[in-house]
């Protein structure tokens, strides 16, 4: 039987599963599947998977095992990508996942230029704001904005993320503008249900680092929702540039305490590792990170 295969198949059995899960995924039968798993582990003299009637699990040699043959097939399809891609035109349909606020304000206006130089790739773009299984919910790519931790998946940098104090003229002229981040704890603060921290904003400054526990009339999860209550008034918020830039330049929020701001996190086009990198995906990456180059929000 052909390693490489085998290889394949294994892979297949663990990333799915299952024996039979696996031969659904790849031409070939339950029995072929299982067939190309015993030539690997008579050949390397070990188990490389637990089994029993409802589930399979790696041995140590078999996770061991499988995190080779994730490098050797993915380095054999990269290299033919680098040899197909100088011919080959990115085709297929491009399933993304972004954030609500992100996806419709700086996401949604540039596919259309995208799909002007693709046209052969057809584009499936689911917006929300939870935090989506990219596997198993079979996405190319999903756009995160948010300091990763380590996973099985693969991440490149788009563009920075800056998070920025802001408030209404009103408010500030009602309720006073803080001159320490210790005084937002009197304030009221519009809170992103989704922030890592809770109902608690870190902040970095001159004079180090600041925990503000916070509370405030509105907790949602979606940040044009906290953008409009702040521009109504209603209390400081902590939100990235890319939805405060706008209302910032029109007068509709200040900036807060310009000084002090959340560690800087990013904003990444996030892929499964353990799938090949398409032409498709490949170039809708380039083209985010070009064309974000210079995006307005980044200079705020």
């Amino acid at each position: 039987m052909d390693r490489l295969t085998s290889m394949q198949a294994f892979v297949t059995v663990v990333d799915s599963g299952g024996f039979t899960a696996a031969a659904e995924r790849l031409p070939i039968s339950r029995a072929g599947v299982s067939k190309h798993i015993s030539m690997l582990e008579t050949r390397l003299g070990g188990r490389l998977l637990n089994r029993t009637t409802r589930q399979i699990s790696l041995t140590e040699a078999g996770q061991a095992y499988y995190d080779r043959c994730v490098q050797i097939l993915e380095d054999i399809a990269d290299s033919e990508c680098v040899v197909t891609g100088l011919t080959a035109e990115p085709h297929g349909s491009l399933r993304i996942n972004a954030p609500m606020s992100f996806g419709r304000q700086h996401l949604g206006p540039l596919l259309s230029r995208f799909r002007t130089r693709f046209p052969q790739v057809d584009i499936d773009l689911d917006l929300n704001d939870r935090l989506v299984d990219v596997v198993e919910e079979g996405y190319d790519i999903v756009i995160r904005i948010a300091r990763l931790k380590d996973s099985s998946l693969i991440a490149r940098r788009i563009a920075p993320s800056k998070h920025v104090l802001c408030a209404s003229p009103h408010y500030l002229a009602k309720q006073g503008m803080p001159t320490s981040p210790a005084q937002l704890a009197q304030h009221s603060c519009l809170h992103y249900r989704h922030l890592e921290e809770g109902r608690e904003w870190i902040l970095q400054g001159p004079d180090g680092e600041h925990r503000i526990p916070i509370k405030g009339p509105l907790t949602a999860n979606n940040g044009d929702v906290i953008c409009t209550a702040a521009c109504d008034g209603m209390g400081i918020a902590l939100l990235p540039t890319f939805i405060v830039a706008d209302p910032i330049k029109a007068g509709r929020l200040q900036l807060v305490l310009p000084d002090y701001c959340p560690p800087e996190i990013h904003i990444h086009a996030v892929y499964p590792s353990k799938k090949f990198m398409s032409m498709k995906v490949r170039s809708f990456i380039d083209f985010l990170i070009d064309e974000f180059k210079a995006a307005d929000f980044v200079q705020l």
